[in-house]
């Protein structure tokens, strides 16, 4: 009997002495109180966003709606942080293991702070409608990323301070590293600096089609810190290093204001100086008369007889449509050529083709 009251008295010592201090009552209660906290995450985020959402919902912009959701993740976050201050506060722990649940108070806060931060800053962007006149839209995409990138580095380095790891001797071991990473990674930095050179000369953006002689052509889908991302006619996918826009030619399509077409026809020499007028003024009449094409100081229009070819007459036709679209083009010009053949079939003409004659001279034996 006196063994068994012992052991009881020795449970109820352990159990009161717990662990650091604190009680297994206490423990219990804490882990209790997170539990709940845990629990009732879903339901105090979708609370907090709800309420967001009603009060947003009075305005138009983009930047309030934006801003719903970008800050549901720290909104979720929040009950476990503050549930977690609360739970420890029934703890009372000594020594380390108190500084230890202080660190760890202080990070978690720290932590939800820097996110956000983090998540603000794209919804922020958005106020800032006049830095994409002075800065293109991708450019501005990038200093987004940098800037999250930068805020992801301080909150590690402030989340770091708390424990009592001086970031400062890291950082100049880092600068050692970095020295010998940028004698090995000139690739890396050239090209970085070449998206930076395309991006702030607006040569292209996302949507653009561009060509690039010898290295590609097709849409652009994204532009990155290294290389961007082209994805070519045949619905392949290009990624090609940023350096290669920077010293060739890009050809802007997308930029393009009027697509010119210029083509040279050759009727035969049988056709007679009348039709030869005949056809130049009635090719010329439709340009002048058709909606799909312009004429103008920048976009002049010629349609005029041009040389005598080895089997032709040649007439130049060079004109400019009004669309800059591809596919637009393509049917204004499959119109235009339906034109063209009436018009000299109209005027009794034909087309020539390449021939060459070849006279035979008989020699008496």
């Amino acid at each position: 009997m006196e063994i068994i009251n012992n052991f009881f008295s020795l449970l109820k010592d352990v159990w009161k002495g717990g662990i650091s201090g604190a009680s297994f009552t206490d423990i219990i209660i804490a882990l209790f109180v997170f539990f709940i906290f845990l629990l009732l995450r879903s339901v105090v985020s979708k609370y907090i966003v709800k309420k967001i959402e009603v009060f947003v919902s009075k305005s138009t912009n983009n930047f309030d709606n934006n801003l719903t959701t970008s800050l549901e993740g720290p909104v979720k976050f929040f009950p476990i942080v503050f549930g977690f201050f609360l739970a420890s506060s029934f703890l009372e722990l000594d020594g380390k293991s108190s500084l230890f649940v202080d660190h760890l108070n202080r990070s978690l806060v720290t932590i939800l702070i820097f996110w956000f931060i983090h998540q603000l800053i794209q919804p922020a962007a958005l106020l800032i409608k006049s830095i994409e006149l002075i800065l293109s839209r991708d450019l501005v995409n990038w200093i987004i990323r940098a800037l999250k990138v930068l805020i992801l580095i301080l909150g590690f380095a402030a989340t770091l301070e708390i424990w009592g790891i001086k970031i400062g001797p890291i950082i100049a071991g880092l600068g050692l590293f970095g020295v010998a990473v940028a004698l090995g990674a000139q690739d890396l930095f050239k090209n970085l600096i070449s998206g930076i050179l395309v991006l702030v000369e607006k040569r292209f953006k996302v949507g653009d089609w561009i060509y690039v002689d010898g290295v590609i052509e097709g849409t652009v889908e994204d532009i990155g810190f290294r290389s961007t991302v082209v994805r070519k006619f045949d619905k392949a996918l290009a990624t090609i290093p940023n350096f290669q826009f920077a010293e060739k030619a890009v050809i802007n399509q997308s930029e393009t204001s009027h697509r010119r077409v210029e083509w040279m026809i050759g009727l035969e020499y049988k056709t007679t100086s009348q039709q030869l007028e005949q056809v130049r003024n009635k090719i010329l009449d439709f340009i002048k008369e058709d909606q799909d094409f312009i004429i103008s100081d920048t976009t002049p229009c010629a349609v005029n007889l041009n040389q005598f070819s080895a089997s032709s007459i040649d007439i130049l036709i060079r004109c400019y449509t009004k669309t800059n679209r591809y596919y637009d083009w393509l049917k204004v010009k499959d119109k235009f050529i339906i034109k063209i053949k009436q018009v000299v079939e109209d005027a009794g003409a034909s087309f020539a083709f390449p021939s060459q004659s070849i006279y035979v001279e008989k020699f008496d034996k």
